[in-house]
C-alpha cells in the first residue's frame, strides 16, 4: 500500500496525517518525506526531474509507503508526475487533508482539480477532515468543500474522516516515542506526585499524566478515522488497530 498525503496548502496536518493517522495502520509502511532542498535558477527551491525518478524507483521497489508530500514541493510535483505519464499509478491512494480556513478549502480544492487533470479517479482520493471543533459538524466547518464535491465529485469525502483539534500532537512532536507507546505507559504518576518534593517536579510529571490521558483518546479517534478513510482491502485487511493491537 502506497499512499500519498498532499495538499497545495500548508498547515493542513500533512505530516501529522503521515505520522500519526496513516503510518502506525500500514503493515511495514515507511515514511518518506518529499521536501524541495535544490536552489532553482532564479534562487527558488525545486524538485528536479532526476530527484522524482529516483522516488518513482524507490516506490516500485518497496511494498508500503506512505509519502508525505510537503507544500513547497506540491507544484514540481504535479509538473513531473504529468511529464511521467501515468507516474501516479504509483500511487494506491492520495490522501488530502483539509482545514476550516476558506484559503486551505479554496487551495484543497485546486489540489484535488489538479490530481483529477492527471487522471486520479475519485475512489483514489481521499479527504480528511482535519482540526475540526467540538460542537462544529463537518458540514458547518467545510461547506465550501463538500459544495464543490457536490457539484463535481472529484473524491471520496466521507464526513467520519474527521480529527479534532487536540494538542497531543504538539506535545509529541521530537519527541522518539510513538502515542501508543505513551497511552501504554505503565507509571504510577498519582503516586510519584505525592511523593514530589517540589512544584517543578509535581507540574513536570501531571505534564506526562495529562499527555498519557490525551494519547489514549486520540488514539481511539484516529482508529475510527483510519477505518473511515476504507481504503484498499492491502492496507484495511492487514490493518492493526493500535488501540486493540488486533488485526481490523
Amino acid at each position: 500500500m502506497k499512499l500519498a498525503v498532499i495538499n497545495f496548502s500548508g498547515n493542513v496536518g500533512k505530516t501529522t496525517l503521515a505520522r500519526h493517522l496513516l503510518l502506525p495502520r500500514i503493515p511495514g509502511g515507511e515514511y518518506i518525506a518529499v521536501e524541495t532542498i535544490n536552489a532553482g535558477t532564479e534562487g527558488q527551491a525545486s524538485l528536479r526531474g532526476d530527484q522524482f525518478a529516483m522516488l518513482q524507483e524507490y516506490l516500485l521497489s518497496i511494498d508500503s509507503a506512505v509519502v508525505d508530500i510537503g507544500a513547497s514541493t506540491v507544484d514540481d510535483l504535479m509538473d513531473l508526475m504529468a511529464q511521467y505519464g501515468g507516474s501516479h499509478e504509483d500511487f494506491d491512494c492520495f490522501i488530502v487533508p483539509t482545514v476550516p480556513d476558506p484559503k486551505q478549502q479554496q487551495d484543497t480544492i485546486a489540489t484535488l482539480v489538479d490530481l483529477a487533470r492527471l487522471g486520479v479517479p475519485p475512489e483514489r482520493m481521499r479527504l480528511v477532515f482535519n482540526t475540526m471543533e467540538l460542537g462544529v459538524t463537518v458540514e458547518q466547518a467545510f461547506y465550501l468543500v463538500l459544495g464543490f464535491l457536490h457539484e463535481h465529485p472529484l473524491a471520496i469525502a466521507n464526513p467520519e474522516c474527521a480529527l479534532r483539534r487536540n494538542e497531543i500532537y504538539a506535545r509529541v512532536r521530537g519527541l522518539s516515542t510513538d502515542l501508543l507507546a505513551l497511552s501504554q505507559d505503565p507509571t504510577d504518576y498519582k503516586r510519584l506526585i505525592t511523593r514530589a518534593q517540589s512544584p517543578a517536579e509535581k507540574m513536570a510529571l501531571g505534564q506526562k499524566l495529562a499527555t498519557r490521558r490525551l494519547a489514549g483518546s486520540v488514539l481511539v479517534e484516529l482508529d475510527r478515522c483510519f477505518a473511515a478513510l476504507q481504503l484498499p482491502k492491502a492496507a484495511d485487511s492487514a490493518g492493526m488497530s493500535m488501540v486493540t493491537g488486533e488485526a481490523q
